[in-house]
């Protein structure tokens, strides 16, 4: 074949796929009935059932103040807990639990076993000095060594979770030592 009946052939394909895909198709209902397909209907002209208003404002009333209520009372208790929770902090490249943060953490401990439903999310911070992938692996294992200690003083490991943001969320944005100990920390956050 030559070279213009193939373009002539691959011309005509394409058309016919063209042509019948685009072709409106009429749907059959029953024996001898042909519907037309749907078109859209423009919202201002679309007919709309009839809504029991009444019925639904008089759920929603009586349901919204227990949910609200309840909702209000679990976050007044989690917002207690996240104020009760220390941060601990840790030495220059060190994930090592210190005397001091071994006591923190055994306060929070208590908090989180009378806590039982609580859920708290341990975030690893790091400082400013260091690479991006240094101080996220860093703050990893700060995280973990927390979350590890908790577990050893009977906190159940499924109300746990951590995070590492590494030198992301500094707490004192300054560039000294002073600065740098408050950055690198853990921090325990209630997420539900």
């Amino acid at each position: 074949m030559s070279k213009v009946m193939v373009r002539f052939f691959v011309v005509l394909c394409c058309w016919t796929l063209l042509a019948s895909g685009c072709a409106k198709k009429e749907l059959v209902k029953g024996e001898g009935e042909v519907t037309p397909a749907p078109t859209a209907i423009p919202a201002e002209t679309s007919a709309k059932p009839p809504i029991k208003e009444e019925v639904v404002r008089e759920q929603a009333v009586k349901e919204a103040p227990t949910a609200i209520r309840e909702e209000a009372a679990l976050s007044d208790s989690a917002a207690q807990l996240q104020a009760a929770l220390e941060k601990i902090y840790f030495d220059f490249d060190s994930f090592v639990l210190s005397g001091q943060s071994r006591d923190s953490l055994s306060r929070d401990a208590k908090l989180l076993l009378k806590n039982g439903s609580a859920k708290v999310q341990i975030e690893g911070h790091c400082d400013e000095r260091g690479s991006d992938e240094y101080n996220l692996a860093l703050g990893e294992k700060r995280a973990k060594a927390a979350m590890n200690y908790l577990v050893t003083l009977g906190v159940p490991s499924s109300q746990l979770s951590f995070i590492s943001y590494g030198k992301e969320k500094p707490a004192d944005s300054g560039h000294d030592e002073a600065a740098w100990a408050k950055n690198r920390r853990d921090e325990f956050v209630v997420i539900k």
